[in-house]
């Protein structure tokens, strides 16, 4: 595949491969984007509500075009344009209302009863938020094609979606008072999902696209991002007995996959989550206020003493040595490093990973 923007994307392929395996080709692999030049001024248009910004999808898709072609992506940063749709989409095609706001939506629920709304709350292929969906990603492809990648939305499936359908407190509370119905929305949810997800992995195969998302590693099979933020709210005990099974399902659905924990809260599920064989890697994000590599080095060790892959987000130059002496270089991916503001300062970081060993 031969892309204008990553000329050397083959290259950075086999980086992105070999870290799925834990191995390493010649370093560990390094996305590292910097602000180029407009080759067009971005478009600017007013509207009467976020709702009709949001839903403009030619505009959002020419702008995004725009942007795509003003970043110089170094290292083995890769050119992913994702058709952002919000983080509960899939919980909207499945009946949830949805709320849009200048950065952000959000769904309403729409199951105020198991028994009565439960069968009620399942996803449409005909709904006008899929179809908005599949046009941005079709306009997309069509804009970039032989120049970079286009990614999957962001679904959100298993236990978000049923705390999204329910509201998370009160499915909660229904993992205590209504365990049955909970187990049985469970039962079907990753059917459903699936479908959909296959949708937007066929558009994109048959374009000749890897499959990237808003984490942007790529595979040329199935490849995604399982989650469960509602997880912080549960003890382990409720997270294996509700939540387990359809979270390996999911795995097993996938080719590659990156679990995404979110919060000191989730963390008492990563012996667990680090126990299913079919998960490939793990993306830890401590969230605001626990920043620093040197407070997790035991979180990151853990990850990969259980032989699984690890992305490290936006750690600085400064905790490079820290890194270097206390993780193996196989398995890691640097996303984003703080205080890298040109290419030279780049390269002579790319030096130093280059002799991580």
């Amino acid at each position: 595949m031969e892309l204008s923007l990553k000329p050397d994307f083959e290259t950075v392929r086999q980086r992105y491969d070999a870290f799925w395996h834990q191995e390493i080709i010649d370093r560990a692999p390094v996305n590292l984007i910097l602000s180029g030049s407009l080759d067009r001024p971005l478009p600017v248009k007013t509207y009467a509500t976020h709702q009709e910004r949001w839903l403009d999808i030619e505009f959002r898709a020419e702008r995004l075009d725009i942007e795509m072609r003003s970043q110089v992506y170094l290292a083995d940063a890769l050119p992913v344009a994702w058709p952002n749709m919000g983080p509960e989409i899939f919980s909207a095609w499945c009946g949830c209302g949805y709320q849009y706001g200048e950065t952000t939506t959000w769904s309403t629920p729409c199951v105020e009863d198991w028994q009565r709304d439960g069968d009620q709350a399942v996803f449409r292929a005909d709904h006008p938020l899929f179809r908005k969906t599949i046009e941005f990603t079709r306009r997309l492809i069509d804009l970039g094609r032989g120049d970079y990648i286009v990614g999957l939305t962001d679904f959100h499936p298993g236990g978000d979606h049923l705390a999204a359908l329910r509201d998370p407190q009160t499915l909660a509370i229904d993992l205590l008072d209504q365990p049955d119905a909970v187990k049985a929305k469970l039962a079907t949810v990753n059917r459903e999902y699936f479908s959909a997800y296959d949708t937007f992995y066929h558009l994109l195969r048959e374009a000749g696209m890897p499959i990237s998302s808003w984490i942007p590693l790529i595979h040329d099979q199935r490849y995604y991002i399982p989650s469960n933020d509602f997880s912080c709210m549960i003890s382990n005990e409720m997270f294996c007995e509700f939540f387990l099974p359809g979270l390996i399902e999911e795995c097993r659905f996938y080719d590659r996959s990156i679990y995404h924990l979110d919060g000191p809260g989730a963390l008492r599920h990563l012996d667990t989550i680090l126990d299913i064989p079919e998960l490939d890697a793990v993306q830890w994000v401590c969230g605001a206020g626990n920043e620093g590599y040197h407070r997790w080095v035991n979180v990151y060790q853990k990850i990969q003493r259980k032989k699984k892959s690890l992305m490290l987000i936006d750690v600085t130059l400064d905790e490079l040595p820290l890194i270097f002496e206390t993780l193996r270089p196989e398995g890691v991916w640097f996303s984003g490093i703080r205080g890298i503001h040109d290419k030279e300062t780049a390269q002579a970081v790319i030096r130093r990973i280059e002799q991580w060993r």
